[in-house]
């Protein structure tokens, strides 16, 4: 008998304007799969076994295209140009002043109202094999959004192990820009079929500080923060809900976590974070390459909106988004999202799932 294909292609759906939406499955094994859609280079589904052995989706989205187009959720998108905030949605550029589609109050947000995860993105590459990828292009105009520069971005989704997911991001410029790009996964390792949120599922993130936020949300002046003495302490493992309404100023602002946290320093791929379910004894460990992991407790999620088969409430999933630090544009004291045309914005981010009392 032949060995089933580990990569296949199907249709997820039609745009207003009758191009197609695909769809890629990647298979790796103990029924392990990433289901990644061409709209928003989005990972739609992400399929993973617990400690008994059963297989369900950890991750928020929907079953349909029309669900997409409906409401801008971030559902596994690939986020760009600009992930997170820049205030006031403008910043300076070797002395040129650049102003912004602002779509979140006075500021930018995620690339404005029409960012990369509304695009449609052109599959021009797949792999199959032990190690089964797919790598989406979109390419950027000049001036789309107000960002200078025309961008080719490409990402990969690549299963780089049996349980393990691998998104890599790339991008080259005509002119000097900013870059700043992320996947927008929202986990829940209970599995969606549980119906639960995720304040029991314990958190670490390798971070001795993070940046407080005003009350909309752009960090604030001056040096990041200890983590030490407060509830954005996760150097050892602890439950998401186990401070989440603390009286701190700092949740009150993110309406829970909404922050970015400062990743200790260190060169390529590292381990940034780990996420364990007590409830399914999953557990994923995230390793990244970039300066910071915004970490987010799905603080807006209101029931406005429902996807496979569930209503989205709030705490019901936590985002992981590597990126650099928000607003770097106008913070010359951050890491920097300055991109050259002799340069290669690059990016890699690896999830690694795993079970209790199973090696990791």
């Amino acid at each position: 008998m032949a060995e089933q294909a580990r990569i296949t292609r199907d249709v997820f759906g039609t745009l207003p304007d009758g191009r197609e939406v695909e769809r890629v499955t990647l298979r790796g094994a103990h029924g392990f799969e990433a289901r990644i859609i061409t709209y928003g280079a989005a990972l739609q589904a992400l399929l993973v076994p617990d400690a008994q052995g059963r297989v369900d989706d950890v991750v928020l989205g929907h079953d349909d295209l029309l669900s997409y187009l409906k409401l801008r959720k971030f559902f596994g998108a690939t986020v760009g140009r600009y992930a997170n905030r820049i205030a006031k949605a403008r910043f300076s550029l070797d002395g040129q002043d650049l102003r912004l589609d602002a779509n979140n109050g006075a500021h930018a947000l995620h690339g404005g109202p029409d960012g990369f995860d509304r695009k449609l993105w052109q599959i021009v590459a797949t792999e199959d094999g032990a190690q089964p990828s797919v790598t989406m292009l979109y390419v950027s105009p000049d001036g789309e959004a107000n960002y200078p520069g025309r961008l080719d971005v490409r990402v990969t989704y690549q299963l780089t192990g049996p349980t393990e997911l691998a998104v890599s991001f790339s991008a080259r410029t005509t002119r000097t820009t900013i870059v700043n790009l992320t996947n927008h996964s929202f986990f829940n390792l209970d599995g969606l079929a549980a119906g639960t949120g995720i304040l029991d599922h314990r958190l670490t993130v390798e971070a001795d500080h993070y940046l407080a936020i005003d009350e909309t949300a752009i960090p604030l002046a001056g040096p990041p923060h200890s983590v030490v003495g407060t509830p954005f302490d996760f150097r050892d493992a602890h439950p998401i809900g186990a401070r989440i309404r603390a009286d701190d100023a700092q949740i009150k602002c993110g309406r829970g976590y909404d922050h970015n946290f400062c990743l200790r320093d260190g060169s390529g791929v590292r381990f940034a974070a780990r996420l364990e379910s007590p409830r399914s004894g999953r557990i994923m460990e995230l390793l990244t390459d970039q300066p910071g992991l915004q970490v987010y407790s799905g603080n807006y999620l209101d029931a406005t909106v429902s996807g496979k088969g569930r209503v989205y409430r709030q705490s019901d999933a936590l985002c992981l988004e590597p990126q650099v630090w928000p607003d770097s544009p106008n913070r010359p004291d951050f890491p920097s999202a300055r991109l050259g045309p002799d340069d290669v914005y690059e990016h890699e981010t690896v999830y690694r799932f795993s079970t209790a009392g199973a090696p990791r």
